[in-house]
Order: structure tokens, then C-alpha cells, then sequence
């Protein structure tokens, strides 16, 4: 079965950077596009960047995030540089194409 599995959000401080994973399993990953999102306390879910045979990203990450992919590890990347609090949320990856989330994983930017 599908199998989205999300690492490496922890508590950092503003300005500091991060990287996430989301190691995919149960379908041929390299011929799907891949996207990450993002749920803060109280706001609506919101599309972070996508990787397919190029990359997208929303406005307010532009210049600061950058998403990649290993395809021989089934695995996208969100790198995080600059982190500001209002970026305090749960970051999901999600396979669109099947419509598979991950379980997401806790960012936290606090001083």
C-alpha cells in the first residue's frame, strides 16, 4: 500500500533553517509529481511547492524554500532557510495523482 512517511520537523529558532523528509513507498515514485503543505493553528491548509520535471513554489516561500527529490531513495526534500514564527504548522508531503497525504510533521520556529 501507499506509504507516505514524514520526518524531520522539530522546534528552531527564526532565521534558522530545516530540512524535511517524506519517504514514499507503494507506487513507482519517480513518475509522480510530489507536493508539500502546510496547516498553522488556525488557518486552512495551504500549498507549499511542488516537484515534477520542475519545481513551484507559492509566493510567500519563494527565494527561502527549496523542494528535490531523490528519486533513488523515494524520497522529497523541503529545505526551509529563513524560517519565521508564522511558519509554525504541520508540513505534510502529498502525492496528488492518488491523492496520498503523509502524516505530517511538527515545525515549530520560536525564540
Amino acid at each position: 500500500q501507499v506509504q507516505l512517511v514524514v520526518s524531520g520537523g522539530c522546534l528552531v529558532q527564526p532565521v534558522w533553517s530545516l530540512r524535511l523528509s517524506c519517504a514514499a513507498s507503494g507506487f513507482t515514485f519517480s513518475s509522480y509529481a510530489m507536493r508539500w503543505y502546510r496547516k498553522a493553528p488556525g488557518k486552512e491548509r495551504e500549498w507549499v511547492a511542488t516537484i515534477s520535471g520542475r519545481t513551484n513554489y507559492a509566493d510567500f516561500v519563494k527565494g527561502r524554500f527549496t523542494i528535490s527529490r531523490d528519486n533513488s531513495k523515494n524520497t522529497v526534500y523541503l529545505q526551509m532557510n529563513s524560517l519565521k514564527p508564522e511558519e509554525t504548522a504541520v508540513y505534510y508531503c502529498y502525492q496528488a495523482d492518488m491523492g496520498y497525504w503523509g502524516q505530517g510533521t511538527q515545525v515549530t520556529v520560536s525564540s
